[in-house]
């Protein structure tokens, strides 16, 4: 078992992916503690938010994939395509989710003041926005040319 964790992080390019979604996590906490003021240790393991680790990590494997075997390798097509879904549904879908339960919560709030109901609030931040992407993936791929 020991073995096999050796061998795991003896790998580039899994290694470049790690080293892309921590950068891009502990910018979060870093940008969080600038804004609020305060520490949030959530902000380090939470979806959402600038950069977009999910970019990070993609844009990461991509890249060293890309740098490692050739952007004409099949293997680099297959990452390619994945990090772009990866990047469109953390920009697409998970923000709309994100909308709608910033909506949700409003009517639970209306419902709660009204004392008709208690109800916990749903997670809002779920999404990034094009931007957020676009940073992600700038850091993810700088990391998979330092690292490659």
């Amino acid at each position: 078992m020991i073995n096999f964790f050796r061998q795991v992080f003896q790998n580039e390019v899994f290694v470049t992916v790690l080293v892309a979604w921590f950068i891009a996590q502990s910018a979060k906490v870093f940008l969080g503690v600038i804004t609020e003021k305060r520490f949030n240790f959530r902000w380090f393991v939470d979806t959402g938010g600038m950069p977009s680790s999910h970019a990070a990590t993609v844009s990461a494997l991509a890249g060293a994939i890309g740098l490692r075997f050739g952007v004409t390798s099949p293997v680099f097509a297959v990452t390619l395509v994945f990090a772009w879904i990866i990047m469109m549904d953390a920009q697409g879908f998970r923000r709309s989710v994100g909308e709608q339960a910033e909506i949700l919560n409003m009517i639970l709030d209306d419902i709660y003041w009204k004392k008709k109901l208690k109800e916990e609030s749903l997670r809002e931040f779920l999404g990034h926005t094009p931007i957020e992407v676009f940073i992600g993936a700038i850091i993810g791929i700088l990391v998979a040319i330092i690292f490659i």
